[in-house]
């Protein structure tokens, strides 16, 4: 039986924390730590009015959409989503493509020859599917080889270099990179999708207001230390449960050097105008030193005279810079590197490693959800042994 009494703690109120400190509560857990560097809760999803009163990510933008009924009947206990369907599209000089690259972006970058190409993609991999540039460019179709490249050319190397600071693109990237035939404008295609209609910190907010779960404002690594398989918090050793949602390498103070990641400078700008954006994202693939705008009104449907907009500059990340990091960076090193921090992490039995940073993995907002209610259970499972 899992006792009642006992205390986990939990370190970062983002999806991952939230979720799983939602679920332990639930679960009959009745004191548990929840301890967070930033003033409010949600990680990176965390969202607020900014001066002119528009609704906005300061971390850059968050759409929820899953098809895992675990997440969406999780989000959907402490807030209702506004139904919005995220589009993307690429500025490619005058035109606006749909992103990913389907069938109306195809009318738009090949008027000329859209028919023939549409009905041989069609013939080839049927009408609904989604096919690599990879598998394009190894078609003996020099019509479809031909897409390939216009796609890579102007929708994903300039990205691409811009996102990640590097000319090499990694070969399981590319073959990630769709061509939907289908016309479908929709960048997601899960059936849940939308923006919770009070915002993600009203809904974190109402996530974490549980008697048994106790909010502190702090770093909790000035909380937590690290003995010889030992955890001591607050300076007495700690038995119970610790569930880590920060970055791994600062937890071990870089002991066995940095994990590289990418970061990101998001600049802000408000107009005085209904709209700025056709879409609520426009991705500049092929100029400007930027790699997206974000309008944040087409996403938040509020209604609100005046609009922002936010544009970002990625960068590589200086540990101790004071950058947050964003996108951890997939490479054999840095898989090897990762992979020496997680065993000395297999040190300490109780010490449970869940979402991005922890985990040094991209989550999308949904699987970091679920990896919390899956870090619960994990807790309860062998708790109750």
């Amino acid at each position: 039986m899992i006792d009642k009494r006992q205390t986990c703690i939990i370190i970062g109120a983002g999806c991952a924390g939230s979720a799983c400190a939602r679920a332990l509560a639930d679960a009959g857990f009745s004191d548990i730590r929840l301890i967070e560097r930033r003033s409010g809760p949600g990680g990176n999803a965390y969202d607020r009015l900014d001066e002119h009163g528009v609704l906005i990510h300061p971390f850059g933008p968050h759409i929820f959409h899953t098809a895992d009924r675990r997440a969406y009947d999780l989000v959907s206990r402490f807030a209702r989503l506004n139904g919005y369907q995220h589009t993307v599209v690429a500025k490619v000089g005058d035109l606006e493509l749909p992103v990913p690259f389907n069938l109306h972006s195809l009318a738009l970058a090949f008027p000329d020859q859209q028919v023939a190409m549409r009905q041989a993609l069609i013939d080839r991999y049927g009408l609904g599917s989604r096919v690599s540039i990879v598998d394009l460019r190894r078609s003996d179709d020099s019509r479809l080889a031909q897409l390939a490249d216009y796609v890579y050319d102007n929708v994903f190397k300039v990205y691409t270099r811009k996102q990640w600071g590097t000319e090499q693109v990694d070969p399981a990237v590319l073959a990630r990179v769709p061509v939907l035939v289908a016309e479908d404008d929709r960048y997601f295609q899960d059936p849940w999708q939308g923006l919770p209609e009070q915002g993600y910190t009203a809904m974190f907010t109402r996530m974490l207001d549980h008697p048994a779960i106790h909010r502190v404002t702090g770093d909790g690594r000035d909380l937590l230390q690290l003995g010889e398989g030992v955890i001591y918090f607050d300076g007495h050793p700690f038995a119970g449960p610790v569930v880590y949602t920060g970055a791994l390498d600062e937890l071990f103070g870089y002991r066995l050097g940095p994990l590289p990641y990418r970061t990101l400078d998001i600049v802000f700008r408000h107009y005085d105008a209904d709209r700025v954006q056709s879409h609520g994202t426009v991705n500049y693939t092929v100029d400007q030193d930027y790699t997206r705008i974000t309008e944040f009104k087409h996403m938040t449907l509020q209604r609100i005279t005046g609009t922002t907009t936010a544009a970002e500059y990625p960068k590589a990340y200086r540990p101790g810079a004071g950058q947050d990091p964003y996108y951890p960076i997939a490479s054999r090193e840095s898989a090897d590197l990762f992979a020496r921090y997680r065993q000395l992490a297999a040190g300490y039995p109780r010490l449970l490693l869940a979402g991005r940073l922890a985990e040094y993995r991209y989550y999308n907002m949904d699987a970091a959800l679920v990896r919390g209610l899956q870090t619960a259970q994990a807790i309860q499972q062998e708790d109750g042994q």
